[in-house]
């Protein structure tokens, strides 16, 4: 029987080891906070893992996510205690833990299980769908794959407010599209594009291009419109950094600004995905200590 200590301490060891994935300033989540958000981390992790990575086979991943739903769905059964289930090929080694972690965590905090649910459909989504058609289509894939995060951990941080589910809707969905425009091409040469059908349709922009080193003006065309379209929706979910005390408010302030930052960058690029990527540098620190310090609540 694997100890909860020990399990969150697992979970804990695998956030670290993946720092560039975590929240933009994790250490700033309340400590009381910190090992639920770890486990929710592990399972998330390791079920995108299982989309993504590697050279599997579609039914290879369809295996993999399909026993994480099961392994959910236990742990929720039978709580921390869960029996000790074998690690199947391809799963982390740490399986068993990141699910009595989790367990104890759904258990404690009284977290919604439709909402891991819905990411592992997200993930299970991104085996097989490469191509949207349109801006619902997007918006859908967003609901599960970024949205449940932030409800969670505002859950973890004992906040159940309708309010402030919507405003951490739009800043998810926000911070999704803009790691999409960010990783444009990046998901391209892997198959996939998240920039919706009717959104380059519109300006003229046709994906074969993106195989180019220099795009053509259509493309920061098209990504100027979405990061408009990203940009009102940061703006639509600020009041939630408002809203929220303490610590959880400070990590959330920070989060918003790493994610508006990145789209500062690209429209000072004028969206030459194919040739730079932007992200957040050590260097960025005194610009977030600014800002941080000189948040002003309430802005319209």
């Amino acid at each position: 029987m694997v100890a909860v200590d020990a399990a969150y301490a697992s979970c804990i060891r695998d956030a670290r080891s993946h720092y560039e994935n975590f929240p933009v300033a994790s250490w700033l989540v309340p400590r009381r906070m910190r090992h639920h958000v770890a486990a929710v981390y592990a399972f998330a992790r390791a079920a995108d893992d299982f989309a993504d990575e590697g050279a599997r086979s579609v039914d290879d991943r369809h295996r993999l996510l399909d026993g994480w739903l099961s392994r959910l769905r236990d742990a929720v059964s039978h709580g921390a205690h869960l029996t000790e289930r074998p690690v199947a090929a391809g799963e982390p080694e740490n399986s068993q833990e990141i699910f009595v972690a989790l367990a104890e965590t759904i258990r404690e905090k009284a977290l919604p299980v439709d909402l891991f649910e819905d990411l592992l459909s997200a993930f299970r989504q991104d085996v097989t769908v490469a191509r949207y058609a349109s801006w619902s289509d997007v918006f859908d894939y967003c609901r599960r794959s970024a949205n449940p995060v932030g409800r969670l951990v505002l859950r973890i941080g004992d906040h159940r407010d309708d309010r402030f589910d919507g405003w951490s809707d739009s800043i998810c969905t926000a911070l999704q599209l803009t790691n999409f425009w960010q990783d444009l091409k990046i998901d391209f040469d892997r198959g996939r594009l998240y920039l919706p059908e009717e959104e380059f349709v519109a300006a003229g922009a046709r994906p074969r291009d993106l195989v180019e080193t220099m795009l053509p003006p259509a493309w920061p065309r098209a990504l100027a419109s979405a990061a408009a379209r990203t940009r009102g929706l940061f703006d639509e979910g600020r009041a939630l950094c408002d809203a929220i005390p303490g610590r959880l408010g400070y990590e959330l302030r920070a989060t918003w600004l790493g994610g508006t930052r990145i789209l500062d960058r690209l429209e000072a690029t004028q969206f030459d995905v194919i040739r730079r990527r932007p992200t957040l540098r050590a260097s960025d620190a005194p610009w977030f200590a600014w800002r941080m310090m000189s948040w002003s609540f309430g802005r319209s």
